[in-house]
């Protein structure tokens, strides 16, 4: 019961608090050490090899050791005091879920943007992609803003929520460490898993590794949009006829499915640096990409979150009375 009571506790607190600014936050602790042997592995390992061994090896050491250092953490709380570790697992759960710091992303963009302060609307999404901001008209700078919501719904919300789920029912483990090692292995993507130098070889394990962690997710995820659609048929033939052509094997099912339930379409040419970036359109346009957009894909995420949520908290409450109903049979 205390994986259950956890869960509750992290998505009641990732909906209302979120994550507080200035707050110790496992991903910055994740962030630093990523960065510093990121700089030791390019400094010592001159070779593609060496680099590819390099990330093998902080890929392992980091998403291994954030799961089992959540899972001392918490057990020690335990044995300070039961409600202690029911709170440090709830916080540190909480943190591996980014659901409100989606909506306040958005939010920070689409304030100054409904505003007509264009410029601000720019500085602001800066913060959040990585593509120059600097000449973005205002359809491009909604499409931004509901390219990287939808993007991380999955990597950022469902995918933490799904392993939190599948670490729920292994009463050894419980939900906290397997999510923090999903998050672990999704910082590490957003640091270093590029095909441009420096990270081509040191973050080649890493991207992959990432990919393979989100593909059961995402399509689930696709799948939980199709069913709330009330069109499951029509967004999934959408997302067979677009997602299969963006380089991503999960970044484009997920933005694929919201712009097919939302008709709209994203993708198209964005710009890195002063060099032009091509990603395949993803959807129709039958209706243009508003606040009222995003702010829609920010509530389907959250339905989908719930849902999840839901279906798991009933399977786990089903499977503790099975026990209490054998005995009674016998």
């Amino acid at each position: 019961m205390t994986s259950t009571v956890a869960l509750i506790i992290a998505a009641t607190l990732d909906y209302f608090i979120g994550d507080p600014w200035g707050w110790p936050h496992p991903v910055r602790v994740m962030g630093w050490l990523i960065s510093r042997f990121t700089k030791l592995a390019l400094t010592y390992c001159q070779n593609s090899l060496t680099q590819r061994i390099a990330g093998i090896v902080l890929g392992m050491i980091l998403i291994i050791g954030s799961g089992f250092i959540g899972y001392l953490l918490i057990q020690g709380a335990r044995l300070l005091h039961p409600f202690l570790g029911i709170a440090l697992e709830s916080i540190l759960l909480a943190s591996c879920f980014a659901l409100k710091s989606l909506r306040v992303a958005a939010q920070t963009v689409l304030q100054p943007l409904t505003q007509r302060h264009i410029v601000d609307a720019r500085s602001s999404l800066s913060h959040y992609v990585g593509r120059d901001t600097e000449n973005l008209t205002e359809p491009e700078i909604l499409r931004a803003v509901l390219e990287t919501v939808t993007e991380n719904a999955t990597d950022g919300v469902m995918a933490p929520l799904f392993y939190a789920i599948i670490g729920a029912f292994i009463p050894v483990i419980g939900p906290t460490p397997l999510a923090l090692a999903y998050k672990a292995s999704s910082t590490l993507d957003s640091m270093v898993g590029y095909r441009e130098k420096p990270y081509t070889y040191i973050g080649w394990f890493s991207a992959r590794l990432e990919d393979c962690l989100t593909w059961i997710p995402c399509r689930l995820t696709v799948i939980t949009l199709a069913l709330l659609s009330g069109k499951p048929l029509y967004v999934w033939r959408i997302c067979r006829r677009d997602a299969i052509f963006d380089p991503s094997p999960n970044s484009g099912w997920s933005e694929c499915a919201y712009a097919a339930v939302l008709g709209v379409q994203v993708g198209g040419t964005n710009w890195y640096r002063g060099v032009a970036k091509h990603k395949p359109l993803l959807g129709d346009a039958i209706h243009p990409i508003t606040p009222d957009c995003i702010y829609q894909a920010l509530q389907l995420t959250r339905y989908c979150f719930w849902v999840w949520l839901g279906v798991a908290i009933s399977l786990r409450l089903a499977i503790s009375k099975l026990p209490s109903l054998g005995g009674f049979q016998n």
